[in-house]
C-alpha cells in the first residue's frame, strides 16, 4: 500500500496565476488594510453568495464570537455545548461571562434543545449553539425557547459555510451567526472569519467594535478591538469563492464513497444527509463502538497513523473537561453523558476536495481491515 501522507484536511487554494495580478493591484493601490477595495468587494460577494444582508469580515473566526457577545451586550450566563472547538467557550470566558453546558443530540452532535430549559436561571441572557460539522441545529425549537425566556441566540456557524435548510441560509437564524475562514475550512481566506447580523444599525456597531471603537477620525464610541481583515486575505478570499461550489460537490462525492464503503461495517456509525438541507460536507466523522468494532477509537487513530493517514478526534476532549471549565457545576460528566460518549467515539476521516480515489481506498482499507 502506498505510504503517502494523508491529513484530515487540506486547504482550498486559488490559482497563483490569478492571485499575483491582485497582489500587484494591492501594491499599486498602497492600501493594505482598513476597509480597502478588496475587503469591500469580499463582504459584498459573501453576503450575496450566503444569502444574507449584513456581513462583517474579521481577521479570524474567534474574534466574531467575542464581538457578537459584546455587540449584543450579553451579561451573566450563556448556555452552550461542550461538544465544540474551544473557541466557542473561550469567547464567553473572555467576555467575563459564565458558560453553562448542556448535553447534545447523539444523532447530530448538536446542542439538545430539550436540555436547554432546565439550564436557564435568572442570570441566563443568551444561548450559543454550534452547527456541529455543518449540520444545522434544531433552530426552530431553540428560537421558541429563546422567545419564551427573552434570550439572545448567537450561532457558532464556523462549520456551516453555505449550508441551507429548506432553501434558506442557516445564517439567518437567531440574532447573529459567526463563520470561520481558517485554512482547514470548506471556504478559507487563510485565516479569517465573519459575523452576520440582521440590520444596518447592528452592523455599524460591529464595524466600530472591530476597529478599536472608532466612529470617525477622532471619535471612539466603544472599547473595541482590532480584528480587521487585510486586503491580501480579502483578495485571496474572492478567488476562493469562485471555486467553493466545485469543492463542495467534490466533498459530497467523497462522503458518498465513504458511506457506501462503511455502511455495513459493524461498530461504525456516521452522519447522514438531512432531507431539505444543503450540506457542505465540512467533515466526515465516524463513531466507533469498540465492543462491536473490535478496536477502540484511539487504537484505530494510531493504526491509521502507521499508514501515514492522519485523522482527527474532533471533538475530543470535551471543552467541559479542560482545567478552565471542569469546576463548573454544568461540567459534571453526569450531566453530559451523550457528549462524553461522542467525544470518546469520534474520529474524523480525511475530507478535502482534492482527496483522490486511491487515497480514499487506502483509508477505507485500513478502517475495514483494522490495519
Amino acid at each position: 500500500m502506498e505510504n503517502k501522507e494523508i491529513t484530515v484536511t487540506s486547504p482550498l487554494l486559488p490559482s497563483l496565476e490569478d492571485f499575483i495580478p491582485m497582489l500587484k493591484d494591492i501594491w499599486d493601490r498602497k492600501w493594505l488594510t482598513n476597509n480597502g477595495h478588496y475587503h469591500k468587494e469580499l463582504e459584498k460577494a459573501l453576503a450575496e453568495y450566503l444569502g444574507v444582508e449584513y456581513l462583517s469580515l474579521f481577521t479570524n473566526g474567534t474574534l466574531p464570537l467575542i464581538t457578537a457577545l459584546q455587540a449584543m451586550r450579553v451579561t451573566g450566563e450563556v448556555i452552550t455545548t461542550p461538544y465544540s472547538f474551544v473557541a466557542t467557550t473561550h469567547s464567553i470566558w473572555w467576555n467575563g461571562l459564565k458558560p453553562v453546558f448542556v448535553d447534545v443530540e447523539e444523532e447530530t452532535g448538536n446542542i439538545n434543545p430539550e436540555k436547554i430549559e432546565a439550564a436557564i436561571t435568572p442570570h441566563t441572557t443568551a444561548i450559543m449553539p454550534v452547527h456541529v460539522y455543518g449540520t444545522p441545529c434544531n433552530m426552530k425549537r431553540i428560537q421558541e425557547i429563546a422567545d419564551i425566556y427573552g434570550l439572545k441566540i448567537i450561532y457558532d456557524a464556523a462549520h456551516a459555510f453555505g449550508v441551507k435548510k429548506d432553501g434558506v441560509s442557516v445564517l439567518k437564524a437567531g440574532d447573529m451567526s459567526t463563520l470561520s475562514f481558517h485554512a482547514t475550512k470548506v471556504y478559507n481566506t487563510i485565516e479569517g472569519g465573519a459575523l452576520i447580523c440582521h440590520d444596518a444599525a447592528t452592523k455599524k456597531r460591529i464595524d466600530y467594535l472591530k476597529n478599536f471603537g472608532f466612529a470617525g477620525e477622532t471619535t471612539v464610541v466603544a472599547p473595541g478591538i482590532n480584528s480587521k481583515m487585510d486586503e491580501i486575505r480579502a483578495a485571496y478570499g474572492l478567488l476562493n469563492l469562485k471555486q467553493v461550489d466545485s469543492a463542495i460537490a467534490k466533498r459530497k462525492s467523497i462522503a458518498e464513497k465513504y458511506r457506501e464503503a462503511l455502511k455495513d461495517m459493524p461498530g461504525i456509525r456516521f452522519l447522514h444527509d438531512i432531507e431539505g438541507v444543503r450540506h457542505n460536507y465540512a467533515y466526515f466523522p465516524i463513531f466507533i463502538d469498540e465492543a462491536i468494532y473490535g478496536m477502540s477509537r484511539d487504537a484505530l487513530y494510531e493504526k491509521l497513523k502507521e499508514y501515514n493517514i492522519y485523522g482527527r478526534r474532533y471533538f475530543y476532549p470535551l471543552i467541559s473537561t479542560f482545567s478552565a471549565y471542569k469546576g463548573l457545576d454544568s461540567a459534571n460528566p453526569a450531566n453530559l453523558p451523550v457528549a462524553h460518549k461522542l467525544a470518546n467515539q469520534v474520529l474524523c476521516l480525511p475530507m478535502f476536495a482534492n482527496l483522490n480515489d486511491a487515497d480514499i481506498d487506502r483509508i477505507i482499507t485500513v478502517v475495514a481491515n483494522k490495519g
